[in-house]
């Protein structure tokens, strides 16, 4: 559950991110859509500890 719910997070941080950096340049989205990848796989493996066990 941990690892799934890690996915679904950086998966979900990563499209948030390139799509908000998106319209400020390639390179802007790309750092964005990174860090918001980490982000979301952190609370993501979070939740999934806190639901998991």
């Amino acid at each position: 559950m941990t690892r799934l719910l890690a996915f679904a997070g950086a998966t979900i941080g990563g499209y948030a991110g390139w799509a908000g950096g998106e319209p400020f340049g390639m390179f802007t989205a790309f750092v964005v859509s990174i860090v918001l990848t980490a982000v979301g796989g952190y609370y993501g493996r979070k939740l999934g500890k806190y639901y998991g066990g």
